[in-house]
C-alpha cells in the first residue's frame, strides 16, 4: 500500500456520513455532484474466488443491477479460494457461458479477469472491476493470499479501477450469519460506488493504480445488522492463520491451522472489523514500499558493490 494516498482517499470516502449508513436518504447526495446531473451507471466486471454461482457474487450481481449498473459476471468455474494473484499458468483454459451476463472460467480469479478484459470486454474496458463479496474476511495477511484480492489486483495491473469486497468477522465464518451479512455488505458496496462515481464526475473513479480492499463485519446475532460505521484503514501486518505440521512417519505431514489474532494495529483493518466497522483499505497492484522505507533501505545499502 502506498501510504501517501491514504489521506486523499480518506477525504474522498469518508468526508460525509453517507457511507457509514447513518445518513438519511436525502443526505446521500454528495455536495460535489454537479447540480441537476445524475452520475451515469457503470459497466462492471464482477468476479470472485468462491465460484461464479456462490451466494456472495450473486448477491452483488442482484444489488448492483438493481442500482442500475450494467453488470457482467466473469468468475471462476469452481472455488478458487486462497489462490492469491496466480494467473495464466496454463496454455489453454475452458470457458462456459451458462446464462446471459455470466461467464465461468476454469481458472483463477486472475484468469477470469484476464479473460473478461481481453474477450468479454474486448471492445471497451469496464468502468470498474468488483471482486466479491467473499465468504469470510480478507484482513491482515489473509488479503495477501486472497483470490478475491488477487482478482482486483489483476484488474489494477491492466489499468482498470478495482474493489475487492469480503464479508466476515474475525473468526471462522459461520455459514448462516455470513451469508446473511452479505446483504448489508452489498448495500454498502452500492453506497461506496455511488460516492466514487459522484465525486469522479467525468474522471477516474479512483487515483491511478489504486484499488480498495473492503471488509464488512458480521453484525448481530443473525448477521443482518448494520455496521457501526466505516474507516479508511491499512492492512494489519499480522498473520492470523497459524499452521502446525505433524510428521505422519511415512514422508507426509498432517497440516492443521488455527486462527490466532494478536492485538490489532491501531488504524488497521483488523481493528476496524473488530469494532463492527467496515474497513476500506487502499491498495496498489505492485509491491513497492513507501518513500520512507525506500530511503531506509537505500541508507542500509549505501556503498554496496557486487
Amino acid at each position: 500500500m502506498r501510504t501517501k494516498r491514504l489521506l486523499p482517499l480518506a477525504a474522498l470516502l469518508l468526508c460525509t456520513p453517507a457511507l457509514a449508513g447513518t445518513a438519511p436518504a436525502a443526505a446521500q447526495q454528495p455536495s460535489a455532484a454537479p447540480l441537476g446531473a445524475e452520475p451515469r451507471p457503470l459497466r462492471i466486471l464482477l468476479t470472485n474466488d468462491d465460484g461464479y454461482s456462490a451466494p456472495g457474487i450473486r448477491a452483488a450481481f442482484r444489488r448492483l443491477t438493481e442500482a442500475g449498473h450494467d453488470v457482467t459476471i466473469v468468475a471462476p468455474l469452481t472455488n478458487q479460494s486462497g489462490t492469491g494473484t496466480k494467473m495464466l499458468s496454463g496454455s489453454t483454459v475452458s470457458v462456459r457461458h451458462p446464462e446471459p451476463k455470466v461467464w465461468a472460467v476454469d481458472g483463477t480469479p486472475g484468469d477470469s479477469v484476464a479473460f473478461g478484459l481481453s474477450e468479454v470486454f474486448e471492445d471497451a474496458a469496464p468502468d470498474l472491476v468488483v471482486s466479491g463479496t467473499n465468504f469470510g474476511p480478507n484482513v491482515a495477511s489473509l488479503a495477501t493470499h486472497s483470490g478475491t484480492v488477487g482478482g482486483a489486483v489483476a484488474a489494477l495491473e491492466s489499468g482498470v479501477p478495482a474493489i475487492a469486497v469480503s464479508t466476515g468477522g474475525l473468526a471462522a465464518p459461520d455459514p448462516v450469519t455470513t451469508v446473511n451479512a452479505m446483504g448489508p455488505t452489498v448495500d454498502f458496496l452500492v453506497k461506496l460506488i455511488d460516492r466514487l462515481r459522484s465525486r469522479a464526475r467525468s474522471g477516474p473513479l479512483l487515483p491511478g493504480g489504486t484499488g480498495l480492499n473492503v471488509n464488512h463485519p458480521v453484525v448481530g446475532a443473525d448477521g443482518t445488522g448494520r455496521a457501526e460505521g466505516s474507516a479508511v484503514t491499512f492492512q494489519d501486518p499480522q498473520s492470523p492463520l497459524v499452521p502446525d505440521f505433524t510428521d505422519s512417519g511415512d514422508g507426509t505431514w498432517k497440516v492443521t491451522v488455527r486462527f490466532g489474532l494478536r492485538t490489532p494495529a491501531k488504524g488497521g483493518d483488523v481493528e476496524a472489523v473488530a469494532a463492527g466497522k467496515v474497513a476500506v483499505s487502499p491498495m496498489s497492484a505492485d509491491w513497492n514500499s513507501g518513500p520512507a522505507d525506500t530511503a531506509r533501505v537505500a541508507a542500509l545499502l549505501a556503498g554496496l558493490r557486487p
